[in-house]
């Protein structure tokens, strides 16, 4: 017998969830993984299949059986294993109890600590067959599903009901009941084209089975990249380009086991329509593919993905043009509907929409967003008239037809109503970059005003939930307020805007009145977006120390702070950098200890009576002077290479000058010498942060 063997686990159910079926056969694969790992049964590969009626797991060259291994337990030191007259204590007798042995039967355990008691055991390996169960049971328990089912009688909750188990182990079939099934080998096949059992051969054979008898590719990548493939061709012979959505592609992988895309037709007519509405109507409602010609303009085409190889594909592409047509037609409706009265005609539609309970409306936020879009537009350079407006216009869609048919169309529909509205192309581009960034490494708003009402949303909704104290938690966050925080990081570095969150927080929290009832507000929120910061400072490369040392001095400049992150990374590289870091260290330890820390006063030249002193005070208030122009252009980089130049400078006063000195006005000298040291650093970052 071989010392490793092939592992198959299939659970066959109803058709799963689409748009989770991926997520769940990852969790299933990490269960069994873990699993695995814990009971320290070693394999050389593990990996995961899905289909809508199936979830498995192959894993390769499993061992058949866990190592034999010495346990080794310690139990009482020497010194206390016994009374003063040699009989072994209670905590003696216990652990010699809990090994299932005699006080006799333990060992000394000598160690550089000390001498105990302990207890050896050789412990065989399990049966691998034996501990399989349990660790499927472990791995269905651990799957992410919100709410499972209980079907009937049958025993156990799933997240639909489970109509067969596979359990091969090499040869195999390891016995287990669960969710109401025997394990066995027998597999089936899809649906309608074979619907019978299959006999799994092997783990290894798996895979090429299903798909070669039983018509099911099980491979959900493979599945998917076919799905993919077979829609690009079926585009270009169309005479266009696919227009791919990556989740539709992940879901339409979810719903079909044996994909056959076809294509089909609509009228032309509906082409007048915006096409982020059809596309919108076909993918949300049809799990349709929607063409595009070599301009981006849309075709009156369709691809759809079926989940069996018709002898009549004409019939199952008539039947999706019948089903589309209604689709389509509503979504005319919809639009002819939404254009009876302009967009501003809504505003007051928007006291009926809750913002959130304490916050009031939504028609309340556009005000206060309206008020605070004037301010940021003023700062950047853009038009505080125009910011208000698109401010007040930006949730208008919200109670359209066509929004509320198909809500990811918010902003989009807002900027189309807009336009056929005759409001300015700065006002109708802003109704949708507002919402902009949607997700990680999306694009950001371009225009001025788009900046300024994108900016003002955000800030009111995290002003306004940290004001009521309803901050993200670390599972809960229903207003996407960690969206929102990077989204504005993101908006104001990356398109060079210089505003100061500290005084907009300040601002966003006047228009709330009194509803706010958290103290430190803004501390809270600027907190908040220091971590967000953080984790974008990291991603662009910056290292933790570095950041730290920027964060020490709280600039509230988001585009103030990259630049010091920027200047400091530079000074890091320098050869002075180190000593300057130990330096500063230094210098804050012994501020700290003496409660010396950011006290003024000037310099009393009379009082400096070493030559190193002398030097670092002459040498402070010429690098001063060299450094005020520099700070004036927030040019840290030049700064901190000037501050390099100090280096030999504080080796000096430190390796001749006892700081501490008897005279109380000597040492008081030299406290404020050493606070004006550190606070020209301090001015770009506080380098006592930096690592060796």
């Amino acid at each position: 017998m071989s010392d490793v063997r092939d592992l198959l686990i299939e659970l066959g159910t109803e058709e799963l969830p689409p748009k989770a079926l991926k997520k769940l056969m990852l969790a299933f694969e990490t269960g069994i993984k873990q699993g695995l790992e814990k009971a320290e049964l070693s394999f050389s590969a593990i990996r995961s299949y899905a289909a809508p009626r199936r979830m498995a797991v192959v894993v390769d060259d499993l061992q058949v059986r866990q190592q034999d291994r010495m346990v080794e337990r310690r139990g009482p030191a020497l010194t206390a294993a016994f009374d003063d007259e040699g009989n072994p204590t209670k905590a003696l007798q216990g652990f010699a109890r809990s090994c299932g042995v005699e006080v006799d039967d333990l060992e000394k355990v000598e160690t550089d600590k000390g001498v105990w008691l302990g207890f050896k055991q050789q412990q065989t390996g399990a049966e691998t067959a034996s501990l399989i169960p349990e660790i499927l049971q472990n791995a269905l328990h651990e799957l992410p599903i919100p709410k499972r089912m209980r079907w009937g009688s049958l025993p156990g909750e799933f997240v639909r009901p489970v109509h067969w188990l596979v359990l091969l182990f090499g040869e195999e079939v390891i016995p287990q009941e669960l969710l109401g099934v025997t394990s066995g080998r027998d597999s089936r096949g899809h649906r309608f084209h074979h619907p019978d059992t299959i006999r799994i051969q092997s783990a290894q054979t798996y895979a090429p089975q299903l798909e070669t008898e039983g018509h099911v590719l099980v491979d959900m990548k493979a599945r998917r990249e076919a799905i993919h493939g077979q829609v690009l061709e079926l585009a270009t012979k169309l005479g266009g380009e696919a227009v791919i959505n990556e989740n539709l592609l992940d879901e339409v992988a979810g719903l079909v086991e044996w994909p056959v895309a076809l294509s089909g037709s609509f009228d032309k007519r509906f082409l007048e329509l915006p096409a982020e509405a059809l596309i919108s109507s076909m993918e949300e409602h049809q799990k349709y593919f929607a063409v595009r010609d070599k301009t981006g303009e849309l075709l009156p085409y369709f691809i759809t993905v079926s989940n069996i190889e018709s002898r009549d594909s004409a019939q199952v592409v008539a039947g999706n043009e019948r089903v589309i047509l209604p689709r389509l037609s509503d979504a005319a409706f919809f639009w002819e509907t939404d254009r009876k009265q302009p967009l501003a005609n809504r505003q007051q539609q928007l006291k009926t929409i809750v913002f959130q309970n304490k916050l009031g409306t939504v028609f309340d936020k556009s005000a206060r967003v309206a008020k605070l879009a004037v301010v940021i537009a003023t700062e950047i350079g853009g038009d505080a008239k125009l910011a208000e407006r698109a401010a007040l216009l930006a949730k208008c869609d919200l109670v359209t037809e066509m929004v509320g048919e198909f809500p990811d169309l918010q902003g989009i529909m807002g900027r189309y109503y807009a336009r056929l509205d005759g409001e300015h192309d700065e006002v109708a581009e802003a109704l949708d970059e507002q919402y902009l960034p949607r997700f990680s490494g999306d694009a950001l708003p371009q225009t001025k005003t788009g900046q300024a009402v994108s900016l003002a949303e955000k800030l009111d909704t995290l002003a306004g939930l940290f004001g009521i104290g309803q901050p993200p938690t670390g599972v809960k966050d229903p207003f996407a307020l960690r969206r929102a925080a990077l989204g504005v990081l993101r908006i104001v570095i990356e398109n060079k805007l210089d505003i100061d969150l500290l005084a907009l927080l300040q601002q966003a929290q006047q228009g709330f009145d009194d509803v706010l009832t958290e103290q430190d507000v803004n501390d809270q929120v600027i907190r908040y977006f220091f971590e967000r910061l953080r984790g974008y400072a990291v991603e662009q490369g910056f290292k933790a120390d570095v950041f730290e040392a920027v964060l020490a001095v709280a600039p509230t400049r988001p585009l103030d702070f990259m630049q010091r992150l920027h200047a400091v990374a530079e000074f890091r590289q320098l050869e002075q950098a180190e000593a300057l870091a130990a330096g500063n260290k230094r210098i804050g330890n012994i501020l700290r200890k003496n409660d010396a820390e950011g006290e003024v006063g000037n310099i009393n030249d009379s009082l400096l009576q070493e030559p190193a002193e002398q030097a670092l005070s002459a040498k402070l208030k010429a690098v001063t002077d060299d450094v005020k122009p520099l700070m004036a252009q927030a040019d840290y980089a030049g700064v901190l290479r000037a501050l390099a130049d100090m280096r030999e400078t504080v080796d000096g006063f430190f390796d001749q000058v006892m700081v501490m000195a008897d005279d109380a006005a000597v040492r008081q000298n030299r406290l404020v010498l050493l606070n004006q040291t550190r606070a020209l650093f301090l001015g770009v970052a506080d380098i006592s942060c930096l690592q060796e």
